[in-house]
């Protein structure tokens, strides 16, 4: 039997993951499209492939008769926006998956730590840019003791809409955070870069990681089984060199650079294919729906 979810927000994240959900889904069903705009084409896509929507916010979607069959929500609206949605949504018993910044629930990357908050009334999937790099911390860290991670996402201009453009803080404070909570570095940095080039490129991420030295075979090892896992979901994501390394002394005490360098190419199920980071997201978030349903 197959799960009704709903998504609150129609824009290009939350019409992409429709998408998703409607082409790709095994023990998913949408339920209802949630929006604020009458004339989004996200609505119009939804109505015409027969889902369930509402303009009138999360004020009316608690009144749509879907609303009592739908037991696990999306929200791809805004970090502000999330706060009020996470509590009218708890007040019902829904379990909530964040692709916002809001940092509500815990942060959430499939391959790294999904297990451990199944039961989570809001699991948050941090940022485009920390599910294409937190794997690779926690990849380097389980071969050697991460110390400091710091990531660049770089995205395409184009693919940065006025949501992630009004997040930006957000994204760089709960990344960096993440880095930590779930990557498994002491310290961890984040950088977005939006950037102008036309045509657009797709999304390349760099990781730096310094950790206690280790085994180069067994790091490079370690990244490369960790790439197989995330494109078990993501199939775009891919190294786009081979893992480097650098011998380094800092205050007496030798360690070890490790430089990874990811492109993420979108499956193009709505968005364009260089709009990886939107891709990553609504991917990450299809998978932890998957797995909370045959968890349950």
């Amino acid at each position: 039997m197959l799960e009704k979810v709903a998504i609150i927000g129609s824009g290009n994240i939350g019409t992409d993951l429709m998408i998703k959900v409607l082409r790709n889904a095994r023990h998913l069903e949408m339920g209802a499209l949630v929006g604020i705009d009458p004339d989004s084409d996200g609505l119009a896509r939804a109505r015409r492939m027969g889902v369930a929507v509402t303009h009138g916010g999360i004020d009316d979607f608690v009144r749509m008769p879907e609303f009592r069959d739908i037991r696990i929500v999306f929200d791809a609206t805004s970090a502000k926006a999330h706060a009020k949605h996470d509590a009218v949504l708890r007040q019902h018993g829904k379990q909530v998956i964040d692709l916002t910044p809001a940092s509500i629930g815990p942060y959430v990357v499939p391959v790294v730590n999904l297990s451990q908050h199944l039961g989570a009334p809001n699991l948050s999937m941090v940022s485009c840019g920390g599910q294409a790099t937190i794997p690779i911390v926690h990849a380097v860290d389980r071969a050697a003791r991460v110390h400091y991670a710091e990531i660049v996402a770089s995205i395409a201009s184009k693919s940065a809409g006025p949501g992630t453009r009004a997040n930006i803080d957000e994204f760089t404070e709960t990344t960096s955070r993440a880095l930590e909570s779930v990557g498994g570095a002491r310290q961890g940095k984040a950088i977005i870069v939006l950037n102008p080039a036309d045509p657009p490129l797709m999304m390349r991420d760099t990781v730096f990681c310094f950790s206690d030295l280790g085994d180069t075979a067994a790091i490079a090892a370690s990244v490369k089984r960790m790439v197989v896992e995330v494109q078990s979901y993501v199939p775009g994501y891919r190294l786009k060199q081979e893992v480097q390394f650098e011998p380094f002394v800092r205050e007496g005490k030798e360690g070890l650079k490790t430089s990874v360098f990811l492109e993420v190419e979108g499956a193009a199920h709505y968005l364009p294919a260089y709009a990886g980071n939107l891709d990553i997201m609504t991917s990450a978030a299809l998978a932890t729906a998957e797995r909370l349903v045959a968890a349950a």
